[in-house]
């Protein structure tokens, strides 16, 4: 199938019961059998329900992988990836990520032995120096948040492969519509689900995808025994999430790429972060890897101070002033006091992430208005 349709039918058969053309809500915690250990399948809800059957058949598809696995969240997704790890293990991956998985690496599992090395991966070759016989584990995001670096999967994946060491890739920020980590030789994906794949603001969900079935046998293992699931109304949302998918990230690329030229543009911004930009450092990278550039950008004032910044930030009437991203609606944020906070500042200000940087997740809104917004905040 292409990439669209597949989309649309991925993970779904129509209900054996009734014939309805959606999956049902299995809103049930139990299921009878017919004596001990003969049963349909499914036992327990924690270990198995047919709507997250369906979503994570889904989610094998769309990333052209043989398995899926739903979390709670995508932190959750996260966690599970590093439990497959022991103490004394160690993790590679960027100085530019997300903050909550950076809390979850240095406040969690640090204090439990796992050894996290954090490293500028715009050029691949840069992990060399950092393995050795106790690597288990590269992270990579990319595009990263907020800074957009650009990563080269097959390069990480070659080295990777090499070692003898995992490849895990956050591929929340492109989506499985612009990127395909396992193609490119990545072991596992990670999604927080929660952002393009469910697309509307309404779900909380993480989830893996992998093509290695003891990989995704121990995996299963760590959703089952330590439960970080998520409901089946949950499941609903993101399955039918996913149907629309294709068509909400060609409107969020049109609109990303207008709104960055506009901003980069303006008199009163002084850099935009967007791997569209053919000067951008992973520009040849990203065109190889991705079908387009996304609809995420980051921007500085001219004007850095933090009072303009939040002058600009509390004016939006189209952008909302919220964290996450992926939704329909625009949603405008400020790393350094939201989403990233939990990194200390010196971390973040070292590895270019400046107090008055502004993210934004361009939404599929009429572009007109988005920049008319844009423009009224900014002034």
């Amino acid at each position: 199938m292409r990439i669209g349709t597949k989309f649309i039918h991925a993970g779904v058969e129509p209900d054996p019961t009734t014939g309805a053309i959606m999956t049902p809500i299995y809103q049930t915690s139990t299921y009878v059998q017919s004596a001990p250990a003969e049963h349909k399948g499914y036992e327990y809800a924690r270990s198995q329900n047919p709507t997250r059957t369906a979503l994570e058949a889904a989610y094998a598809a769309i990333e052209n992988g043989r398995f899926g696995l739903a979390f709670g969240s995508g932190v959750a997704a996260t966690d599970a990836v590093i439990k497959l790890l022991q103490p004394g293990d160690e993790v590679i991956t960027g100085n530019d990520l997300y903050g909550g998985t950076y809390r979850l690496f240095t406040k969690v599992f640090a204090r439990f032995g796992i050894v996290f090395h954090f490293v500028n991966m715009q050029d691949a070759e840069s992990i060399r120096p950092l393995i050795n016989e106790k690597t288990r584990l590269i992270w990579a995001e990319t595009p990263t948040n907020p800074l957009m670096n650009i990563t080269d999967i097959a390069a990480l994946a070659a080295i990777a492969k090499e070692k003898n060491v995992l490849l895990c890739v956050d591929n929340t920020f492109a989506s499985p519509y612009l990127q395909n980590p396992l193609d490119l030789g990545a072991d596992i994906v990670m999604h927080s689900a929660t952002k393009y794949l469910g697309g509307h603001s309404d779900v909380i969900q993480g989830a893996l995808m992998m093509n290695d079935q003891k990989l995704r046998d121990e995996l299963y293992f760590i959703q089952k025994s330590c439960g970080a699931v998520p409901g089946p109304q949950d499941c609903f949302l993101v399955l039918r999430g996913i149907k629309t998918l294709h068509v909400r990230l060609q409107r969020h690329c049109e609109n990303g790429a207008k709104v960055a030229h506009w901003l980069r543009n303006h008199p009163k911004v002084a850099r935009v972060y967007w791997p569209g930009f053919e000067d951008h450092p992973g520009y040849a990278i990203a065109k190889k890897q991705m079908r387009d550039f996304g609809g995420m950008i980051s921007f500085e004032l001219v004007n850095d101070s933090l009072d303009e910044v939040k002058r600009v930030l509390s004016s939006t009437k189209v952008f909302a002033l919220a964290e996450s991203l992926g939704g329909v609606e625009s949603l405008i944020n400020h790393p350094a006091s939201m989403t990233h906070a939990s990194i200390p500042r010196e971390e973040r200000l070292r590895n270019g992430l400046n107090d008055s940087l502004i993210r934004l997740s361009v939404g599929i809104e009429d572009v007109e208005d988005i920049i008319e917004d844009l423009q009224q905040a900014i002034g």
